[in-house]
């Protein structure tokens, strides 16, 4: 019965973090393609647009193995629940923010915001679930470097 719970689990958090990740694509309209994007002065840090397809989807697998782990060993499921729909409206709300509304200040608020969300999450887990706090990690380390990136973009334009 543990072992179909566990199954369960991490096939919603699949489902709940991929469909984060493609609600907040739909929502961006023309997205990096736009011409307000492509006009941008960008970080000279900026990596590559295929590197992005490639650091979600690696960040979605680990989250949603993390939060299946959290979900199961924690005591406290109703707080947990709660940051991670906070976190999850925070994801999804950044795209058409700094994407389709150009709000890149806005935008900067908003993804400081979940940098700490996340990083409070690591914190809140991270003696709970031992090891598999790590997971967590590269979404925080992401969250990072798309704040300095999205910050570069408030400053320089």
């Amino acid at each position: 019965m543990v072992k179909k719970t566990a199954l369960l689990t991490l096939i919603l958090f699949f489902g709940l973090n991929f469909g984060a990740l493609y609600i907040g694509m739909f929502l961006s309209g023309e997205g990096a393609f736009s011409c307000w994007y492509q006009m941008a002065n960008k970080a000279p840090w900026t990596p590559p647009g295929w590197v992005f397809g490639a650091a979600w989807t690696l960040i979605m697998v680990c989250f949603s193995f993390y939060m299946s782990v959290s979900m199961l060993k924690s005591k406290n499921k109703k707080q947990l629940i709660s940051l991670f729909s906070i976190q999850w409206i925070l994801n999804i709300s950044w795209n058409p923010i700094f994407f389709y509304f150009h709000n890149a200040n806005l935008g900067l608020a908003v993804i400081v915001l979940l940098t700490a969300l996340v990083g409070y999450i690591f914190i809140f887990n991270r003696k709970k679930i031992k090891y598999f706090s790590f997971l967590i990690l590269p979404y925080f380390l992401w969250l990072v470097i798309a704040s300095s990136l999205n910050g570069y973009i408030v400053i320089f334009n």
